[in-house]
């Protein structure tokens, strides 16, 4: 279901044909980013940037650009001119600030976007859940009675978007990790192929998997950000949703799933189906081989001790427990265990690669879930890992893979956000998001059915 709050062209077209209400638009960014739901989104409060902007737009001038002086949030892992980095962790507290802004913050300043806030995440970008015992969590805003996970490890940036404090949130995906928050809250999340966007200037957490994208309300909002963020044009094929091969897995992706998130996927397919689209099973039974692949650690726990390890000598005891746990597996792995590892996701994704041949995008759900509570995931560690594990266990396949996927909201009005991701692998980012246009167009045009029972 579309967003409730405006998207990027929405705003930028009400800017075009009414100037003046752009000190309105900022007006009420500045009330969101301040208000409670907010309370825990922001390591690095927006206010000075949008009240300098406030200030510019009250004298008339109309920031150029795609972006249109419209409030960016910026992900606590990436580094802005004058800030401080601290990657959600208290242990870089006190690191020099950043002598200049990193490529994707340099490519969205220069796009006309206004960088207000810096966002929380789960400490060093290793979580699904969204948790940060530091800060502080942002509340999941899809539920304004239960006090729900977000999401993460781009927990601030989606809150931010959700919320209408910024109409972009500059974030990561290593395993999941704008994706993830984008199926929690109702938003629309691109992975794109990793390579594509810089990662200079941001800290890391697998140098083999981290992906810098974004978090939007809509499909085309996604599309224009990423174009901005890969300087590059998207190019899309137009041609009908009828004309495309769509795949749905049915290995893994759909084991165990809540049952409001297997009725709203199964509810979509239909209508996909309804609208014309061709969709065929596909099992994709390699993906069963990921768990012995990476049962020595995976990439984000040998890349991240490499990074932290004397950090963890000198401070170990200011992580959280839970990832430095995670990052201290890498310890174990040999020289050989990594160079298996490199080898053998080559060898899969050559295999997966063949499967994939001749098909426009897979569907999957994003995750088996909807947001659960926050109370007994900051409490339980098992209930926490169990729950972390299965939000990674759908989108680490596309990461994995060094595929681009997209999550995009597909459930019913008034229940939990339910997210629907269209994946392919490598460098297929300009299918993806045309076919993820198209979906979002049937899922809209279509009037909503009842709820299953």
């Amino acid at each position: 279901m579309p967003h409730a709050l405006p998207d990027l062209h929405q705003l930028r077209d009400t800017l075009l044909a009414h100037p003046e209400q752009r000190v309105a638009m900022l007006e009420a960014a500045k009330t969101a980013s301040l208000s409670p739901a907010n309370s825990h989104t922001y390591v690095s409060s927006p206010r000075p940037a949008l009240d300098a902007a406030l200030a510019s737009a009250r004298q008339g001038l109309r920031p150029a650009g795609p972006l249109a002086g419209l409030p960016i949030s910026v992900k606590d892992l990436f580094d802005v001119a004058g800030q401080a980095t601290l990657a959600g962790s208290v242990v870089l507290q006190g690191a020099a600030p950043a002598a200049q802004d990193c490529p994707a913050v340099a490519r969205l300043r220069a796009a006309g976007g206004l960088m207000a806030g810096r966002t929380n995440m789960s400490e060093f970008a290793f979580s699904g859940v969204g948790l940060n015992p530091h800060h502080g969590t942002p509340m999941n805003p899809a539920d304004a009675a239960v006090p729900r996970i977000p999401g993460g490890s781009s927990s601030g940036a989606a809150v931010s978007v959700a919320t209408g404090a910024a109409v972009v949130g500059l974030g990561s995906d290593t395993g999941g990790s704008i994706r993830i928050p984008a199926a929690l809250c109702g938003l629309v999340g691109f992975k794109s192929t990793a390579s594509l966007v810089p990662t200079a200037g941001a800290v890391p957490l697998s140098t083999t998997l981290d992906t810098v994208c974004a978090l939007t309300r809509s499909v085309r909002d996604a599309v224009a950000v990423h174009e901005i963020l890969s300087a590059r044009p998207v190019r899309p094929a137009f041609v009908p949703l009828s004309a495309r091969k769509l795949a749905v897995c049915r290995t893994l992706m759909q084991d165990d799933l809540a049952p409001e998130v297997a009725q709203a996927f199964e509810r979509s397919l239909h209508t996909l189906s309804q609208a014309g689209a061709h969709i065929q099973d596909i099992e994709l039974g390699d993906i069963l081989d990921l768990a012995a692949i990476n049962a020595t650690g995976g990439f984000s726990a040998a890349e991240s001790w490499t990074w932290h390890r004397q950090w963890l000598a000198r401070q170990g005891q200011d992580y959280d427990p839970r990832v430095a746990l995670r990052i201290r597996r890498g310890a174990d792995m040999s020289a050989a265990d990594y160079l298996d590892l490199v080898q053998a996701r080559r060898e899969w994704m050559a295999r997966m690669a063949r499967q994939l041949a001749g098909i426009d995008a897979v569907l999957s759900p994003t995750v088996p879930m909807t947001a659960p509570p926050m109370a007994d995931l900051v409490q339980d560690d098992s209930a926490f890992f169990k729950v972390n594990g299965l939000l990674l266990r759908n989108t680490s396949v596309v990461n994995m893979l060094d595929g681009c996927g997209l999550s995009l909201p597909c459930h019913a009005p008034g229940k939990l956000p339910v997210g629907l991701m269209v994946w392919h692998a490598a460098m297929h980012d300009d299918k993806v998001l045309d076919v993820s246009l198209q979906v979002e167009a049937a899922l809209a045009s279509t009037p909503a059915a009842p709820a299953l029972h």
